[in-house]
């Protein structure tokens, strides 16, 4: 067995903790705390949360996306490949050494998904990016933490509570869809999302496209 190999680490703002960043031969992970938040080996999840909520924007021109949370680009990459030439996408991350790692280290995996220029960074909390505007995003894609619980930084809680999803709502073009993924599912956060007025589906997908593996959870929360 190929041990894994450290490749570097940095802090997460707003928090004590850090991500680290690992590879074992061509295999790649991110961890916090022991806790593995992404693998390369393991992201069908991450592009049915893009090719799902592509498949429900229902405006076939000049679409914004807000994806919150890069991790190794897979969703924005399934995004790019979704989207139509004048498709706006704003990548909002907290974290500015998950940007630089996929500008090298992570790059090739997803095909170098921030190159392309329908890509803009914005490094930030993704909640700060959500604020900016009313009535604006057609979809906004959250791959933050391991899903409503907060588990790299508490104050991602925020973005999962009534007024975090009071905003997210307030954000969205009408039709627009708030996806989330998460590892596994929850009831109170599904009463939370009908209760800020979105009329919501949660599916259950594949960690990995082909084969047996985890599953992980999904809403698509649309604003009427």
């Amino acid at each position: 067995m190929i041990p894994w190999e450290e490749l570097d680490r940095a802090k997460v703002p707003g928090h004590k903790g850090e991500v680290v960043l690992l590879r074992r031969g061509a295999e790649f992970s991110i961890r916090t705390s022991g806790t593995e938040l992404m693998n390369s080996r393991c992201h069908g999840s991450e592009d049915a949360l893009a090719e799902l909520t592509f498949s429900r924007i229902k405006r076939k021109s000049g679409v914004r996306i807000l994806i919150g949370g890069l991790g190794m680009g897979y969703t924005l990459a399934a995004a790019l490949e979704q989207s139509a030439p004048d498709t706006r996408i704003t990548l909002s991350e907290l974290i500015p050494s998950v940007v630089r790692w996929n500008c090298n280290q992570l790059g090739h995996l997803a095909g170098m998904p921030l190159a392309d220029p329908r890509v803009s960074v914005a490094e930030e909390d993704v909640g700060q990016s959500i604020q900016k505007n009313k009535s604006f995003w057609d979809a906004i894609l959250l791959d933050v933490d391991n899903g409503p619980d907060g588990l790299t930084r508490e104050s991602n809680d925020h973005l999962y509570s009534r007024t975090g999803l009071k905003r997210a709502f307030s954000a969205l073009r009408a039709g627009g869809i708030l996806a989330i993924w998460s590892s596994g599912a929850d009831e109170r956060f599904t009463i939370r999302l009908k209760q800020c007025g979105f009329r919501t589906e949660i599916l259950t997908v594949r960690a990995r496209k082909v084969g047996k593996g985890s599953r992980h959870t999904i809403w698509l929360a649309a604003k009427p």
